[in-house]
């Protein structure tokens, strides 16, 4: 009895313990489903909420020398996957497909150009000096001096710069977007600091061209063009350029992940809307309230009082498995909710193994605490048998999957263990709780 307490104590913290994860966070009650809400508890893949699917490929054609098309694929996919992780989306999708493509699905995305815009920026930042004694205007009609080019700034001004590359993006080791302070005023800026090599050879780059302007410029446009008022050491610099705060963060988030090997190409985009996953939603979790109600009228009426007792571990095991996931942060997707439904017939699948066994031992003639005590030792090692070979199922699929069925293998992998919580632990407790109040004299089963 002892045991059993303890066993009690630990149902009840499960149960309150889930009930919290999914309808509270912060003393703020929520609707778990709700896809509208800042703190929605129970994170929806791409099916069910909405979001972009893209379609990437790897331009071969201007691949940097010495770099192959998948080794570029292999670099771009890492910078994709850190610029997407900065930003904050939730699980998101990011795959090699082929020798030169890549696969990218961001769930709940709200303004997918934003998001082409960040995956697909090359992020080539190079620092160059600006050709003061050069001729715009002869420029512009196409006579350009040698060892010179003509770039625009983000205010389409031409901008005449050396050729000559005195740092690039590979020198930095942070970028942070910050707000200005005295002269800067409350602008918007990126402050950017160079590794301790490139930090020594910018030092020496601005002292030896005081009053020079220097050129900041990312994937071919000028973004400013300070003066160099005197030596800059300690290896810090910034980029201004006007900028609102969501740009200086994007900019950072950028900089910060380095830059594409070759540029990418959208072979194509789909937007996925949020009607199609309220609708996915609402279907599932109607034919899950269906499964649930035949499943618990039918070992009500086989298996009487007891199958009323593994319905109640039934209702356990779902609300366990939805609090687990939103513990875990998982996300939900639509062979998730299969995988959910899946573990409903699971989890009475055990009971329906002791049952059968404690059947065998009434009639063997066998007391019913003994009957009880005898069909949950001796159905334990095949439980356990049959969980433990459908987790290792799970977990393979989860490793070797990709997007949905690795949602089916979460749902299914979290649905067998606690399966098997609540089909020895949480019907056990019932059994015995019933049986230290004295009211089972003949087992209704």
């Amino acid at each position: 009895m002892h045991r059993n307490r303890w066993l009690i104590g630990l149902i009840l913290v499960v149960f309150f313990g889930s009930i919290y994860s999914i309808f509270f966070y912060k003393f703020e009650f929520v609707k778990p489903f709700d896809m509208t809400s800042k703190n929605q508890r129970i994170r929806l893949g791409l099916d069910l909420q909405g979001g972009i699917h893209l379609l990437l490929e790897v331009d071969d054609t201007k691949l940097p020398k010495g770099i192959t098309v998948s080794e570029a694929a292999d670099r771009a996919l890492e910078i994709i996957r850190n610029r997407i992780d900065q930003l904050g989306v939730a699980e998101p999708f990011i795959q090699r497909e082929g020798e030169k493509w890549i696969v990218v699905q961001l769930p709940g995305v709200k303004n997918p150009e934003e998001a082409k815009k960040l995956i697909g920026q090359t992020a080539l930042l190079e620092f160059k000096l600006v050709d003061e004694s050069g001729d715009i205007d002869k420029a512009l009609e196409g006579k350009i001096p040698e060892g010179d080019e003509l770039l625009y700034d983000r205010e389409n001004r031409p901008v005449l710069v050396k050729k000559e590359q005195l740092l690039t993006g590979e020198a930095l080791a942070n970028a942070q977007a910050k707000i200005g302070g005295g002269a800067l005023g409350n602008e918007p800026y990126v402050a950017i600091d160079f590794t301790p090599e490139a930090a020594a050879k910018f030092a020496k780059i601005t002292g030896e061209n005081v009053n020079k302007r220097l050129a900041i410029i990312l994937d071919g446009k000028v973004y400013s063009a300070p003066v160099i008022k005197s030596r800059i050491a300690g290896g810090h610099g910034i980029i201004e350029g006007n900028f609102e705060m969501d740009e200086a963060q994007k900019l950072a988030i950028v900089l910060r992940s380095g830059s594409l090997p070759a540029p990418l190409n959208i072979i194509s985009e789909n937007i996925v809307g949020p009607t199609l996953g309220t609708d996915s939603i609402r279907k599932g979790l109607l034919s899950g309230l269906i499964g649930i109600l035949a499943v618990m009228i039918l070992m009500g009426f086989y298996y009487k009082l007891s199958g009323f007792i593994a319905d109640i571990g039934l209702l356990c095991n779902i609300l366990y498995l939805m609090g687990a996931m939103t513990a875990l942060e998982a996300t939900l997707t639509m062979p998730g909710i299969a995988g959910i439904i899946l573990t409903m017939g699971m989890s009475v699948d055990s009971n329906v193994l002791i049952f059968e066994r404690i059947r065998e031992e009434l009639k063997a003639g066998k007391t019913v605490r003994a009957s009880i005590d005898a069909g949950y030792n001796r159905a334990l090692i095949t439980i356990i048998d049959s969980h433990v070979t459908t987790l290792i199922t799970s977990i393979i699929l989860f490793q070797f999957g990709t997007g949905p069925i690795r949602g089916f293998a979460v749902t299914l992998s979290l649905g067998v263990l606690i399966s098997l919580f609540t089909a020895i632990v949480v019907t056990k407790v019932i059994f015995d709780w019933r049986m230290a109040r004295g009211e089972v004299e003949k087992l209704s089963i």
